[in-house]
């Protein structure tokens, strides 16, 4: 465990001889001082609570936080819904309308991006590699730790989105731990971006450090993103020279980066989640991308699929423009995800599959012709799709946070 968890353990630790000698444990508070802990519990339950954030001093209200996971392997369950923002709609203004729309409807959820897919750690992440590297030199969120515990005070469950090989500012600064093609150059895709190489590992520790580093700062869950290979990989494999594959395919890569990453984080008592596309949950083979989920599901504790229908194509499901018909498109795509869940299931009886938490369109894909206008409409839509499978988690995704949920 790293310094900063060292401390949180010697917090919990004061906090619990405090209250022994006082002959008062935290179930005994009466109600004026209920921890925020507690609070954070009844609405995750969605008990309406009017207890807010107790007068308590700093350091009992960060140990109280922290104390109730002093004796778990992980974060509570509950039952996540989230809305996504980007580093700089966690800061300022946006930052506190989008704390108002949680607390004004049924969300409860924050996911914040702590490093982009640009490669931007947005946090000054105090770790050997990435002051190394340079990436978190313009960091937009000085204080994440305290950002954090802002949202725990309000009672919003907080997820750090972590994007891992579509990484083209350390494929810069570091070329031979980048995608390069057969001829010894670094490799780009159609739109000009590097990335790194998912088989090198020291891109795995590279992350892993950022991830850890985020657990500290007190986020209930890491979340990997972009946890695959470039699409179009045959393609990709024509172009690409992978040195550091020793025989392993590319869903053992990312089956071996999630399992080690899981592992390096437990002492942190975070879920480990992962975003992958929608069509790994209905797709037989991994899509020339290294996301099988036979592969990815065990190894995680949440697993997300982007089940946008926009990104689905014309005749998928034998929906015509799928972008249309949200509703069918959701209930097929889940369905498809359960279905892989109990083969699973069936295989392993012992090992629990990742649970599914979907990631829905809050976006209009004025790309397409034609196209449907998403709004709260159709963002309901989808929510009810997921709901009438027995799938109550869900993620919002609009790329710039603006979001017409209510």
């Amino acid at each position: 465990m790293s310094g900063q968890g060292c401390r949180y353990g010697q917090l919990i630790c004061l906090l619990t001889i405090g209250l022994f000698a006082s002959g008062c444990t935290a179930e005994r508070l009466p109600k004026e001082e209920t921890s925020a802990q507690q609070q954070f519990a009844a609405r995750m339950e969605g008990i309406a609570s009017d207890n807010r954030q107790s007068q308590l001093s700093p350091l009992m209200a960060s140990a109280q936080r922290l104390a109730p996971f002093a004796n778990t392997d992980a974060k509570p369950d509950i039952k996540v819904k989230g809305v996504y923002a980007t580093a700089w709609a966690a800061v300022g203004g946006r930052f506190e309308r989008l704390v108002e729309l949680i607390e004004q409807t049924d969300l409860n959820a924050m996911v914040i991006d702590v490093k982009t897919d640009s490669g931007q750690v947005t946090f000054p992440a105090d770790t050997a590699m990435v002051k190394e590297i340079g990436s978190a030199s313009h960091s937009m969120i000085a204080d994440l730790a305290g950002k954090v515990e802002e949202l725990h005070r309000r009672n919003i469950y907080t997820i750090a989105r972590l994007v891992v090989f579509k990484d083209p500012y350390l494929a810069e600064r570091k070329p031979e731990w980048a995608m390069r093609t057969k001829t010894g150059k670094l490799w780009r895709d159609p739109k000009g971006t590097a990335w790194v190489d998912p088989f090198r590992e020291e891109v795995w520790r590279y992350n892993q450090e950022i991830a850890a580093a985020a657990a500290s700062a007190g986020f209930d869950e890491i979340q990997f993103d972009y946890i695959r290979f470039p699409e179009n990989g045959k393609r990709v494999d024509e172009e690409v020279a992978f040195p550091a594959s020793n025989g392993r395919s590319k869903a053992d890569a990312v089956q071996q980066f999630l399992h080690e990453s899981r592992t390096k984080l437990a002492p942190y008592r975070v879920k480990v989640s992962a975003d992958v596309f929608g069509m790994t949950a209905s797709s037989d083979n991994d899509m020339g991308i290294g996301q099988l989920w036979a592969k990815m599901a065990p190894e995680l504790d949440i697993i997300c699929p982007m089940v946008y229908p926009s990104h689905y194509a014309d005749g998928a499901f034998g929906i015509a423009h799928p972008d249309l018909q949200p509703y069918r498109v959701i209930q097929r795509a889940l369905g498809d995800a359960l279905a892989k869940n109990e083969a699973l299931r069936k295989q392993s009886p012992a090992a629990e599959p990742a649970a599914i938490r979907p990631w829905l369109q809050s976006f209009t894909a004025v790309w397409l012709k034609p196209h449907l206008t998403y709004g709260n409409v159709e963002i309901q839509e989808q929510i009810k799709a997921a709901r009438e499978i027995g799938i109550e988690e869900f993620l919002i995704w609009n790329s710039g946070s603006n979001y017409s949920y209510r």
